[in-house]
């Protein structure tokens, strides 16, 4: 499809426009060594758009654990709060946005929660450049089901297929080009990944 045909944008959000799964990723490792859960974190990454108390409530089955994945869930959501401060924007994906910033509606669709989605979006300045924030807690089916981008379309009133669709993960991926959209896998565009560990 050619930016021509393009009406509108759809972001994830973290890991795409923000760079907070570092973040997450830490808040994670607390609450799993408290209570002895096996979640390694190339693991992590690839469940990245999957809301977690579907997490855990996945990882409590393969591991046969006894505890409340909805407490759990509320820990480590205690335990990131502290972290969101250090977010930063994702200079290369954010650009793309900025740029398009009154010519085309756009949008975020993400498996975070809106109590922290939006105060991110608000924090690191781009609240206000999107016309709908999509979260887990406005879909049933979160990805890689299409609900969450698809939900986001409607609410800029741009048909799917005309919409181009940015994520950081493979599931979200899935979930882009279930909904008919133009996916965009920002891990191919230079300087959105942190540059590799040099080997000592």
């Amino acid at each position: 499809m050619t930016d021509l045909e393009i009406r509108g944008l759809i972001f994830d959000c973290d890991g795409t426009l923000v760079d907070t799964m570092p973040l997450h990723w830490r808040a994670w490792n607390s609450v799993c060594d408290r209570h002895d859960i096996v979640f390694p974190e190339e693991r992590f990454y690839a469940l990245g758009g999957v809301p977690s108390v579907k997490i855990l409530r996945m990882l409590k089955e393969e591991q046969g654990l006894d505890f409340d994945p909805a407490d759990v869930t509320r820990e480590k959501e205690e335990a990131y709060i502290p972290l969101m401060p250090e977010a930063k924007l994702i200079e290369p994906i954010a650009a793309i946005a900025r740029e398009a910033q009154g010519r085309l509606p756009m949008a975020v669709a993400t498996g975070g929660r809106t109590k922290y989605i939006k105060p991110l979006l608000e924090s690191v300045g781009i609240l206000d450049w999107f016309g709908a924030v999509v979260t887990a807690d406005d879909v049933e089916n979160h990805k890689p089901a299409p609900d969450t981008f698809l939900k986001a379309a409607a609410l800029i009133g741009v048909p799917a297929e005309e919409c181009r669709a940015y994520e950081d993960t493979d599931l979200g991926m899935e979930a882009i080009r279930a909904a008919g959209m133009e996916a965009v896998d920002v891990r191919g565009i230079p300087g959105v990944l942190p540059p590799p560990v040099a080997a000592s």
